[in-house]
């Protein structure tokens, strides 16, 4: 399994503190919320290599971070400088695949979301269904959904409908930023850009592929924090810095 961590954004909610610093690379608890995320997927035991797609303005930041680190890194430069020319996630995501020639099971995260579960679990679960997986969390407050992805589901958790960031959400299940796709689903994403996915918009890909392929939902076994905005974060250094306390 390859694991591809987007971190192309510019946090513009976030200034002053992402004016010079890439979002995944603020700290929690004395570690990057990238440590953090990599730390994770560690203990899935399944990731032979991490890729981490920058854009230009960030791009030596994130090799120096890597530099000294245990695990296989690269760092992909989507050659982007500011936000108003991002390519967009799933561009993102396709200029890793394309790049590097990937061909293996992709393992695909936001880099500025913080989980308190394990991904283990989510990962065994995606291996034994042997389909494309995403995760759900109910979430009865409709107005969140509405600024996130709803799944409708089957009673064997196959995914019927993604909707993106619906304004009638049509369950209360929620999909984080957090995917695997199968190998042999790889090329359905470069046929999604061309047929005019919205490239910025993980959850859009979700909602084009599961028309075409089978894909599952995994139930989140904890919570996560969306690092989105300076109330968000200091929200999150608030509760590790109580847990660490314990």
């Amino acid at each position: 399994m390859i694991c591809i961590i987007l971190a192309a954004g510019y946090a513009t909610r976030l200034f002053p503190l992402t004016e010079n610093t890439p979002k995944p690379l603020l700290e929690i608890g004395g570690r990057t919320l990238l440590d953090m995320l990599i730390e994770n997927v560690d203990s899935t035991h399944c990731a032979d290599e991490y890729i981490i797609v920058s854009n230009h303005k960030f791009y030596r930041r994130f090799t120096e971070w890597a530099k000294g680190k245990t695990q296989k890194i690269t760092v992909i430069d989507d050659g982007s400088n500011s936000n108003e020319e991002r390519l967009g996630a799933v561009k993102d995501m396709l200029l890793a695949v394309e790049k590097l020639g990937i061909d293996d099971d992709i393992f695909v995260a936001a880099g500025d979301n913080v989980l308190d579960f394990s991904l283990k679990d989510f990962v065994d679960y995606a291996i034994s269904k042997e389909t494309s997986c995403v995760m759900r969390y109910s979430e009865p407050d409709k107005a969140k959904i509405s600024r996130s992805g709803c799944l409708v589901i089957d009673e064997n958790e196959k995914v019927l409908l993604m909707q993106e960031k619906p304004e009638n959400p049509a369950s209360e299940w929620c999909c984080p930023p957090f995917y695997y796709y199968k190998s042999d689903d790889l090329k359905l994403i470069r046929e999604s850009v061309d047929g005019g996915c919205p490239s910025d918009s993980p959850g859009g890909l979700v909602e084009w592929l599961c028309t075409r392929t089978v894909i599952h939902a995994y139930e989140m076994t904890g919570k996560r924090y969306d690092i989105g905005n300076l109330e968000s974060y200091r929200n999150a250094l608030s509760i590790f810095s109580e847990r660490q306390s314990d």
